[in-house]
């Protein structure tokens, strides 16, 4: 055949993919599990019969993805929203996972009679939950949770990923040299995870100067130099034993919640690339497996699953947040979002190129688990939500004609407050206002129109305003207005968790 119509096939199974995702709202079934779906149907087994067995490749192609995926969720995380709950979601994200794959494993072991190292992998490739799954299902849902319980799942799921990969390398080390120690690769995980914290950090805001710094004549450019700085960053973490995927996360955050030439545009393109990712990674992994090797480990992979399910990660969760006051409901709502997606599959690769005996078998039980998991979890987040009380409306927001991108230089922001009863403002024309003179008001949203303001304009409660300014002077317009900060406007699109905007790509 010849290569345009595996060009063809690409962008057909692409396209499928993206009208599936559309109609999984309407059916009720994550999105993720129809991109896995369509590569199996298209693989050997199914009526597409395309054969695919690459593992290396997959394995590759889904670190690229993951790299991407980790990258894009970290710039779009608010550090003000998850710096409270930063010490629960490294609880969860170390303690967690190391007791998720210790309850795993043992379950393995004295069920089914797996060897303890072998059932200690299995535990540990499947012991974080997958920031894609967690970030997409949640947006399709549009759960609004209250409280901590959407930062903390968030910060979770970008932060987890480092811990398993280092047990699963860890664990396979141990299987292929049995004369070692598993205290011999503790010290591993100090380095990995403290290199991995520096490196991203530090080139995070090498970064950050460079992009501000480097005038480039062409828009687009700035796009593509920090495609090209985030594979950096993994790489040099990586490359001197440090954890790639902490690093690219943390560097995302860094950019993220800093001001930097183009942003906007920039946002807008990773938050398209994090979505082809997504969905190649999906493709590629449904096409990996064959659906008919699933069905002599359904029963085990099942049992498996069902304990992760209902033990394994609840318990985990419970006993790192055990220090903590957060509500039993909200604890709950974070066990049940424990969702497994592509980085289960992608590290059971890794014993399968290492050559772990059987690790056809775990690679089969892993996708059994993951599929499951998707199925069950994520069609029934806003049952169990409702079912616990922790959800809350997210109110539409006004999709505003026009976008604020900050140049690196200024120090201004767009955002978006609104007039409440019995305020300062309410009833008030804006020159009556005595704004700090810091503050810009640009539009007035009411009632479904926009307001072009002027001196003159009388503002009401319940009228959504943009206003240019910071610090001081965002707090006094606040005050005046009686009202919080609800979004910065230019994250309206690109925080992934909580996205208030009419816009919503799911």
């Amino acid at each position: 055949m010849s290569g345009g119509f595996y060009i063809l096939i690409a962008g057909a199974l692409l396209l499928a993919s993206i009208v599936g995702s559309k109609a999984s709202g309407r059916l009720g079934v994550p999105g993720l599990l129809l991109f896995l779906g369509v590569g199996m149907l298209s693989g050997s087994d199914g009526p597409g019969g395309i054969e695919f067995s690459n593992y290396l490749f997959a394995q590759w192609a889904g670190t690229v993805a993951l790299c991407f995926i980790l990258f894009q969720g970290g710039l779009s995380t608010e550090w003000l929203l998850v710096r409270p709950v930063l010490k629960k979601s490294l609880s969860l994200a170390t303690l967690g996972v190391l007791s998720s794959t210790g309850l795993m494993g043992a379950f393995a072991h004295f069920v089914f009679g797996i060897p303890w190292l072998t059932a200690l992998l299995l535990g540990a490739v499947v012991s974080s939950t997958d920031a894609s799954a967690v970030f997409t299902v949640l947006k399709e849902r549009r759960l609004g949770l209250r409280g901590e319980i959407t930062p903390l799942l968030e910060l979770e799921s970008g932060g987890n990923d480092p811990m398993a990969v280092f047990l699963t390398l860890g664990l396979i080390t141990l299987i292929q040299k049995p004369e070692l120690s598993a205290f011999s690769i503790v010290p591993s995980f100090f380095q990995e995870m403290l290199l991995g914290a520096l490196f991203g950090y530090v080139l995070g805001r090498v970064s950050l100067w460079a992009i501000n710094k480097l005038n480039l004549q062409f828009e687009g450019l700035y796009s593509v130099m920090v495609i090209a700085l985030a594979l950096m960053i993994f790489g040099a973490a990586a490359s001197v034993h440090g954890s790639g995927f902490l690093a690219v996360y943390i560097a995302g955050l860094v950019l993220g919640n800093a001001d930097f030439i183009h942003k906007r545009s920039v946002l807008d393109f990773l938050d398209g690339v994090s979505w082809l990712m997504q969905i190649a990674m999906f493709l590629m992994l449904g096409l990996l497996v064959n659906p008919h090797e699933l069905l002599p480990t359904a029963g085990l992979a099942l049992a498996c699953s069902l304990f992760l399910v209902f033990v394994a990660r609840p318990v985990s969760v419970y006993l790192s947040l055990a220090a903590s006051k957060m509500p039993k409901r909200d604890k709950s709502m974070v066990a049940w979002v424990g969702l497994r997606g592509a980085v289960p599959i992608v590290l059971a690769t890794f014993p399968l190129l290492s050559g772990v005996p059987g690790a056809k078998i775990l690679f089969n039980v892993v996708f059994f688990i993951v599929l499951t998991s998707v199925l069950l979890q994520g069609t029934t987040l806003t049952a169990v939500a409702r079912l616990l009380k922790v959800r809350e409306a997210i109110p539409e927001r006004p999709v505003y004609p026009i976008a604020y991108r900050p140049t690196g230089t200024g120090r201004n922001d767009m955002t978006e407050v609104d007039v409440k009863v019995g305020s300062e403002a309410d009833g008030k024309r804006i020159m009556d206002l005595r704004l700090p003179p810091g503050a810009l008001v640009i539009l007035v949203h009411r009632g479904g129109e926009f307001l072009v303001p002027k001196g003159a304009t009388t503002l009401q409660a319940g009228d959504s305003v943009l206003v240019l300014a910071i610090g001081e002077d965002l707090r006094a317009v606040q005050a005046k207005l009686g009202a919080e900060t609800l979004l910065s406007a230019n994250r309206i699109q690109t925080l992934k968790l909580l996205s208030l905007s009419k816009e919503g790509k799911a």
